[in-house]
């Protein structure tokens, strides 16, 4: 096969991994919406609505309220954690509605493959083996994928990574902006996550902490001090010759060292000249969190939510169990496997990024997304090193058509499978309306704004309302006693730190938890807010006993949900 037909079958290749790469980003995004789109677009609106200038969103101007104005509470502070994708979610809705945000979705979610489809190829060349490698961690995280600002964030880590990377191994001053920008991004458009992205930073500076340590020529180091203090006892030409032999000894323990680290089992370290500009980056970043209308919510945010226990009762914050995460358990067999059983070798820095995030995505399950995106690049290395070592061992054939016409092959039956895939998961993920009615109360908030309002007021109605869908009655513009904006309803965000240490504020989200599952009286914490009335899955523990209550009186029902109005 010559070369330039090879160069027109390469090009087709790299043409149709991305057509099938879109098909199957666009078949994985899902249809119904969650709960947070919801409050996402009222928050935006509210921004919109409550700015007259830009500039007054500008770090050194006003910036943002802080308030609440949604949940029926009065005078709960609020951080806007992503104010810049809700004012961005809101003017999509505001110009195409509910299906305009599902387009932006599927875009950004097409934008994903391809973004960690382009760094694959870029740092591992394997056209056929980045092109699979994306498709599975699209599969990956495809419970990830929604109208939520963590899809933006998911995009802009891969790039930090790949950034990094390039950085060390060029110094270009692209790259180098790349890092300095990205951060400014996050603070804005999800702050929640902004101190992950130094994470991203620290394998790295391990890397070189533990070179650093092993290199050193300790023995050296002492002679030239000792040399120091003897000087003066030594004439010029015992002086000189005592540095020549240092030299001497210095650059045999620098072969010496090249040597131990060749030999080093399973791992590779090399030095990087750039780390200290990368450090100098990172420290310049550090400041990007200020470079924004929300105060210092870059900072502090994470810090208040885990000191909190709102992580402890959300299900995407709970602790992974490793059986019941096929994700994790392939990740984990694919990467001891290789490390095991065959004799590539693993970067530090990479063996630092995937026990890190491994760790993390133990302590949190949402933290999987982040260990999927990016050690999906690290294992890609280690697969193309040990497919390189195997093709090198193999003479018969090295650089033969047969390779060419094999990997060929497998590229076909990939885009099969991967067409396969997509039919079915647009099947699952296409069917149904954007709002599903079995999960969110539609018809009951029909009830609400033409007949409950009107007869009572909004003034006088207090909702005692659940967590999931909370956010559907705040879009619907009825106050809320709680929505998935959980840590408005938490102490350390809505009160003030005492003495001890610990804050005072309003724990609705508590009071919520402990009445919901029934471990608190319903009737204490309803007569604490001052509860009007309340609407309930069928299904909820609480409704078995307000069902069998004569103080409520039952305005509304259907097949999952109802409301009642309390005496």
């Amino acid at each position: 096969m010559n070369e330039k037909t090879k160069e027109i079958v390469n090009k087709l290749v790299i043409l149709i991994s991305i057509i099938s790469i879109a098909i199957f980003a666009y078949s994985i995004t899902p249809k119904s919406f969650q709960n947070d789109t919801f409050y996402t677009i009222k928050i935006g609106e509210h921004i919109v609505k409550n700015t007259d200038n830009i500039s007054d969103l500008l770090p050194w101007n006003k910036g943002l309220d802080m308030q609440d104005p949604f949940s029926w509470h009065k005078n709960l502070p609020y951080t806007y954690p992503h104010w810049l994708y809700d004012v961005g979610t809101y003017a999509i809705y505001n110009y195409g509605g509910l299906q305009g945000i599902y387009y932006a979705t599927c875009i950004l979610s097409i934008l994903l493959g391809l973004v960690i489809f382009a760094i694959n190829k870029k740092i591992n060349k394997s056209t056929v083996l980045s092109f699979a490698m994306t498709i599975a961690s699209l599969y990956c995280l495809k419970n990830f994928i929604a109208a939520r600002a963590q899809l933006v964030t998911f995009i802009l880590f891969a790039l930090t990574y790949f950034s990094i990377e390039q950085f060390l191994k060029t110094k270009k001053v692209r790259y180098a902006l790349m890092l300095i920008i990205i951060p400014i991004i996050i603070a804005n458009v999800h702050s929640a996550v902004w101190p992950f992205y130094f994470i991203l930073y620290l394998p790295y500076i391990a890397e070189q902490l533990i070179y650093a340590i092993i290199t050193v020529d300790y023995k050296y180091l002492y002679k030239r001090v000792h040399l120091f203090f003897r000087r003066k006892k030594l004439n010029q030409s015992e002086i000189e010759k005592e540095k020549l032999d240092l030299q001497e000894e210095k650059k045999a323990h620098k072969l010496k060292i090249e040597k131990n680290l060749g030999n080093l089992y399973k791992f590779r370290i090399n030095k990087e000249k750039n780390i200290k500009w990368l450090i100098l980056i990172m420290v310049i970043c550090a400041f990007t969190g200020l470079l924004t209308p929300i105060k210092d919510t870059p900072y502090t945010y994470l810090i208040k939510t885990n000191q909190g226990n709102t992580t402890q009762n959300i299900s995407e914050h709970l602790p992974l169990t490793l059986i019941k995460n096929n994700n994790m358990m392939v990740i984990l067999t694919i990467v001891l496997g290789i490390l095991i059983f065959s004799k590539t070798k693993i970067k530090v820095r990479d063996f630092f990024m995937l026990a890190g995030l491994i760790l993390l995505s133990f302590m949190s399950q949402r933290q999987v997304s982040m260990l999927v995106l990016i050690c999906n690049f690290i294992v890609l290395k280690l697969i193309c090193e040990l497919i390189e070592s195997v093709r090198k061992n193999d003479l018969k054939t090295k650089n033969s058509d047969i390779q060419y016409i094999v990997m060929f092959a497998v590229f076909c039956a990939i885009v099969m499978c991967n067409i396969a895939l997509s039919l079915k998961e647009c099947k699952i993920e296409k069917n149904g309306p954007f709002i599903s009615a079995s999960s969110y109360p539609i018809e009951a908030c029909n009830f609400i704004e033409n007949d409950l309002i009107p007869s009572v007021g909004i003034e006088n109605i207090r909702f005692y309302n659940e967590y999931n869908y909370g956010s559907y009655l705040l879009y619907r513009g009825i106050p809320v006693f709680i929505d998935s904006r959980a840590d408005l309803y938490a102490p350390e965000f809505n009160g003030v730190k005492g003495k001890d240490g610990k804050y005072e504020g309003q724990d609705i989200f508590s009071d919520y938890i402990n009445t919901s599952n029934i471990s608190k009286y319903y009737e204490n914490t309803f007569n604490t807010y001052g509860i009007t009335h309340v609407i309930l899955y069928k299904n909820s523990k609480l409704n078995i006993f307000l069902s069998r209550s004569d103080r409520y009186k039952e305005l509304y029902s259907d097949k999952k949900f109802v409301i009642y109005e309390r005496d």
